[in-house]
Parts: C-alpha cells; sequence; structure tokens
C-alpha cells in the first residue's frame, strides 16, 4: 500500500473519537478514550451524493502533481479528499465507460462496447439510480447520457436544468454534473473561436503558454502540438471554475456537510494516443471522493489522504449503493470501495472496440506495475482512419508530421502500419508505455500470468466482443447480446476465444488454420480468418480456402476474406461480396462492408455506384441522418473510400 496513506482507524487515533454529531476537528487528545456502546452511536440520515464529472482529461491537476496545472477549486477539494492514484475507465471513450459506470456491469458483457450503438440490455440489469429512486432518493442527471442503450426511466429528471435543488424537502439525493468544457472537440478550431468562448473569460495569469508545455516523449515539438496542449491546459483550468461553481452551491444550500462528493473523468485525454487507446493515457482518470466527517464511517481513508488502491469503473454503482445503504444486485460485476467495502482487486481491465467507423478489438489487463494489451486486430494500425479524429488540428498536424518522415524514436511506434499481437509494459520504469517487454525472455513468467488473468476475465464475464459486431446482433436477435452470451449452444465461449488468441502466431499454424475454416461456429471461422490477415503475404498458401470462405453464411466471415484476398491479390472475386454487402439491410452488417471497401482504396473503384447507393439509404429525405450510429458511420466510410477512388 502507498507510504502515504493513512486508515480511517489512523485518523481517528490521530483526532479522537468525538461525541455522536460533533466534527472531528473540534476533538482534543485530552486522555484515553473509549468506545461508545453500539446501540447510542449516532446514525446520521442517508447522504446525499454529489458527482461531478468532465469530459477527456487525464490527472493533469494541481492536485496530482502536474506543474503546469492551475486548479485551484479542484486542489482545494482534494486537500478534504480522499485521492486515487490508481483509477481507471473501463474503456477508452465515452459511451462504453458511461455504460458500465450506470449499470456495474462491463460494456464487453453487456454488448454496449462499441461506440454509438443502440444496444438491449436484459430488464432485470437496472441502472444503479433507479436502485436510488426505489431507496428514497432523487436522482438528477445533467444532463449527458450517452449509454449506448435507452431508458427514459433512469433520472427523476436528466436535463440541462437538472438539479437537486428540485427535491422534494428533506428528500435525500443523488446528482450527476457533466462538464463539457474539456471535450477532446474544443480544442479544435481557430485562435480567435478559443479565446472568444475560452481564453477571454480566463486571466492572464490563469493562461498556458505553449513554450513551456512539457509533452509526452511520443509527440513531435512542433509549435501547432505545443499550441493544443496550452489550450488542453487553458480548458482544465476553466473545467476547475466551473466545479468551483458546483461545489459552492452545496456549500450555499448548507448541504456540503451531509453531502459525499465525487471528482471524476469518463477516460484520459481526447487527443492521439491518450483517448481510444489502452495505455494508461487513455485509462487512467482523477478521482476525489470527499466523505464528510459525519460519514466517515462510509471512508476506508483519511481525508487528504493518496490512496494507491486499484479502482474501476464497474466499482462506482456498487459503492454508491453500498454509501448509500442499498443492496448490491449479483449481476454487478465491481466491488465497493466505500461505504460497505470490499477486499481490493488484484488488477483492473479495459476494453477497447469500435469507435465510431474504425474496428477495434483490444483488451487490457493491469496490476499496480505491469500492463497487458492484447490486440486481437494487429493487422491493423494504432491510428486508423476515422473521419470525426481526422479533422482535428492536432491529428492533422501528427499525420502530417509523420508523412514528412519527421517522426523519430518513440515518436514513430504508435504510426507504424500494424501493431504487436501482445505487448507488455513495466508502468513503474516505463510510464509511457513505449518499452514493449513480451518478448524479454526475463518478463515471460509476468506475461504468462497476465494472459491467464485476461481470458480468464475474457470467460467469467462472457466478452461479447469476440463475435464480430454484425454477428452478434444476428445471434442475439429476440433477445440480448448479454443473455445470449451466457447460452452456450448461441455462444460457444471458450472455442471462440481459442481461436481468437491463435491470431498473431506465425504461419507454422497455417494448415491447422485453413482447416479451421470449416468449423461449425461462424465465429471461430471469422477468427481464423483474421489470423491470416495477421499473417500478411504469408497468407497466400490459403487463397483457395480463403476464395470458399467468400461463400460463407456469416456476412462477417466474408467480408472478412474478401479483404485478405484483395491485399494478397486481385479484388475480382471478392468485390462483388462487398458489393452485396452494401446493400445489406441490416446496418452493421452495412458498416463492415463499408469500413472493408474504405480499406482498399483505390481497389474498390469498380464499386463506387454501390457506395453512392448505400451512402443514400443513410440519410433522410432533408439531408439528415437516419440514425447518428450507424447511418452516420457507414456514410463517414464511404465518403472518403470515394475520395480514394478518385484518387
Amino acid at each position: 500500500m502507498d507510504s502515504h496513506v493513512r486508515t480511517r482507524r489512523d485518523f481517528l487515533k490521530t483526532a479522537g473519537v468525538c461525541a455522536a454529531g460533533a466534527t472531528l476537528a473540534g476533538c482534543v487528545e485530552d486522555g484515553p478514550r473509549y468506545a461508545t456502546p453500539l446501540t447510542q452511536v449516532y446514525l446520521p440520515p442517508k447522504p446525499n451524493i454529489l458527482w461531478i464529472t468532465c469530459e477527456d482529461i487525464s490527472p493533469y491537476l494541481g492536485c496530482y502533481g502536474d506543474p503546469l496545472a492551475i486548479t485551484p477549486n479542484l486542489d482545494r477539494l482534494a486537500g478534504r479528499s480522499i485521492l486515487y492514484t490508481n483509477a481507471y475507465a473501463t474503456a477508452p471513450v465515452c459511451s462504453p465507460s458511461r455504460s458500465c459506470i450506470i449499470t456495474g456491469v462491463y460494456a464487453t458483457s453487456l454488448g454496449t462496447q462499441h461506440l454509438r450503438s443502440e444496444i438491449a440490455i436484459p430488464r432485470r440489469i437496472e441502472p444503479f439510480p433507479k436502485l436510488l429512486r426505489a431507496a428514497g432518493y432523487y436522482c438528477s442527471n445533467n444532463y449527458k447520457e450517452d449509454y449506448n442503450f435507452k431508458d427514459p426511466t433512469i433520472w427523476d429528471d436528466s436535463s440541462r436544468t437538472a438539479h437537486w435543488r428540485n427535491r422534494a424537502a428533506g428528500q435525500p439525493f443523488f446528482s450527476v454534473f457533466n462538464i463539457m468544457a474539456t471535450h477532446q472537440s474544443q480544442i479544435n478550431g481557430p485562435d480567435e473561436q478559443f479565446e472568444a468562448k475560452y481564453g477571454s473569460k480566463l486571466k492572464a495569469e490563469e493562461r498556458h503558454d505553449p513554450r513551456k508545455m512539457i509533452l509526452p516523449p511520443y509527440y513531435p515539438d512542433t509549435p501547432m502540438v505545443r499550441t493544443m496542449w496550452a489550450r488542453y491546459y487553458d480548458l482544465i483550468t476553466y473545467m476547475d471554475k466551473q466545479a468551483g461553481e458546483i461545489l459552492d452551491q452545496i456549500e450555499t444550500d448548507a448541504v456540503a456537510e451531509s453531502t459525499i462528493v465525487f471528482f471524476y473523468s469518463d477516460h484520459g485525454m481526447g487527443l492521439p494516443r491518450f483517448k481510444r487507446t489502452l495505455y494508461d493515457s487513455g485509462l487512467r482518470v482523477p478521482l476525489l471522493v470527499r466523505v464528510p466527517a459525519r460519514y466517515q464511517h462510509l471512508a476506508a481513508f483519511a481525508p487528504g489522504g493518496r490512496v494507491d488502491q486499484l479502482v474501476s469503473f464497474v466499482d462506482f454503482a456498487p459503492t454508491v449503493l453500498s454509501l448509500a445503504g442499498v443492496s448490491v444486485p449479483p449481476h454487478m460485476q465491481g466491488r465497493p470501495f466505500l461505504g460497505n467495502a470490499s477486499s481490493p482487486g488484484e488488477y483492473i481491465v479495459g476494453a477497447a472496440s469500435r469507435v465510431d467507423e474504425a474496428y477495434e478489438m483490444s483488451r487490457c489487463v493491469r496490476d499496480k506495475r505491469f500492463k497487458y494489451i492484447r490486440n486481437f486486430l494487429p493487422h491493423l494500425p494504432y491510428v486508423q482512419p476515422s473521419d470525426y479524429c481526422d479533422q482535428a488540428e492536432i491529428m492533422q498536424e501528427l499525420r502530417s508530421v509523420a508523412a514528412s518522415g519527421g517522426l523519430a524514436g518513440m515518436e514513430k511506434l504508435f504510426w507504424e502500419p500494424a501493431r504487436p499481437a501482445e505487448e507488455l509494459y513495466d508502468t513503474m520504469t516505463d510510464p509511457h508505455e513505449v518499452r514493449n517487454l513480451a518478448g524479454s525472455p526475463e518478463h515471460q513468467g509476468t506475461l504468462d500470468q497476465m494472459r491467464t488473468r485476461l481470458r480468464d476475465w475474457m470467460l467469467d464475464t462472457k466478452d461479447t466482443g469476440l463475435l464480430p459486431e454484425a454477428e452478434m446482433h444476428i445471434r442475439a436477435a429476440g433477445a440480448t447480446p448479454y443473455e445470449t452470451a451466457r447460452d452456450p449452444a448461441k455462444y460457444p465461449l471458450s472455442s471462440i476465444l481459442g481461436g481468437a488468441e491463435l491470431v498473431g502466431a506465425d504461419a507454422n499454424l497455417l494448415p491447422a488454420m485453413v482447416e479451421s475454416l470449416a468449423e461449425a461456429d461462424s465465429a471461430v471461422r471469422y477468427w481464423a480468418v483474421v489470423y491470416f490477415a495477421s499473417l500478411g503475404a504469408e497468407a497466400a498458401p490459403a487463397a483457395d480456402a480463403l476464395k470458399k470462405a467468400l461463400e460463407d453464411p456469416s456476412p462477417d466471415v466474408r467480408f472478412a476474406a474478401a479483404d485478405v484476398l484483395c491485399r494478397l491479390g486481385p479484388c475480382d472475386e471478392a468485390l462483388p461480396v462487398l458489393a452485396a454487402g452494401l446493400l445489406d439491410l441490416r446496418e452493421p452488417v452495412v458498416l463492415h462492408a463499408a469500413r472493408t471497401v474504405q480499406r482498399l482504396g483505390g481497389r474498390a473503384g469498380p464499386l463506387v455506384g454501390q457506395m453512392r447507393l448505400a451512402r443514400e439509404k443513410c440519410k433522410n429525405l432533408d439531408g439528415s441522418y437516419r440514425n447518428d450510429n450507424y447511418a452516420m458511420f457507414i456514410d463517414w466510410a464511404l465518403k472518403h473510400a470515394i475520395e480514394s477512388c478518385r484518387q
């Protein structure tokens, strides 16, 4: 345990034990004190609980030791809070993270792991504010939801005007305020726009000088990069002011001493190699929890301390229920770290899945020292084309520097055309996670241990990500992905995972993987095709078998085979398969076909007509998107695919 941690018991030893209802600040050590009999202990009413959340920041706050941060309000809060140094999101993007937070169930168990999709979840898995409401709490959310599922009954009020002040007199509250100022989108745009919206609202001494920025070692040092970093720090200062206003309101309303306050971010910084990645830069978040004196019996640690206990977003729901005295449902997969706290976990896990139109399938496990990442699609680059991200000035700058050959050393790692199947990092000696130890003989024991932990977690939690996305929807028809994954007849998970784990292995397995293309389960066949994709040109001996896979009943298998075959040689036989996919009635199927076509670039030229038809189907008569998930992402992928064909 962190040498700076003080337990609640140590705190009470130092402060003395006060009479019931008195504040600890009024205690004096004037002799022996004895425990009050249990029958006489004053039990305060249920605590109010306030969450102040913000978008897209890593722990770049003064209270975390950042020398550039100007965050006086949060620093003051930290002085009265438990500061967690090992708090992690379960996904490096918002909707999968929020889906886990609100349910206490991993997104990969629910099938909500892909950014922006609408998934059905079982009725018995109720978002935890509904359980609080049943226990008498007033629950308000101001105002972002973004859970990847719809449920209008979660909150008493979820709107821009939602506030604890709207509750009944004397009613305990759980209130969430989401601060949007630090979202990645806010650093973009011309200087005049940024100044008008944010810079002009900060004092001169609150601004950040681009020349003084401390850049991570994997970023090139250019004026544009420095400007973007300075803007981000300005946004954090602006966010700190907004957090301060909310903290002032609980003081004004005289509820501060009856309110437990959480501050955290939804995932890491909204910059390349931060958000969307499983490195600590994408998963590690600030977490402050202030527990007032009257509720210190609910806190495991004294205020003002730093705690290195591993905490995950999956722990948040059971923790709040525990603080409120509400039973934790057995389906929740985390453990309370306050209230009726469980023993701390030995590791946390994270999952990266599709973001917008960019497919991803990576998982990680981390203890207090080592991080293991398993990339199940290693043939894809870390930095994939993505319409939304590619519009950002900092991404354009980084792509320009990379294209000009201006990256050197560790700056180049994130821009390679493919990635290793396995990554292992010693975060104690390598906090930026740039020295991959997966091939190090002296770390094989650690690698094996972390592999086993990840495998066990994927099996225990029924990771639905082992089904390609369209296949997940197809198998879950009439049910939910969560329920489908718990039916061995529909989801033989161990066999599928066994096939996925072979992706990235060498060509010696090629004959066996050709045989896997005839397996009964389509997901096993899909991972066999991905294995061939990971081989690159060495997959050529499997070409005939892959041509047969173009007729596979599973669209995901067909499209993956078409992709591999086009990279091995002519696309003549593969393109008709993709053309049919573009006209499919099922949007997840169309998205996979569209993204495959985009990856083929100019080789997909004969399909431009079908691409245009598919784009038309994405929009309403007024030009708006039919929905802001699949339809929008299909259009983005095909827009760039057509542009590539024109070139």
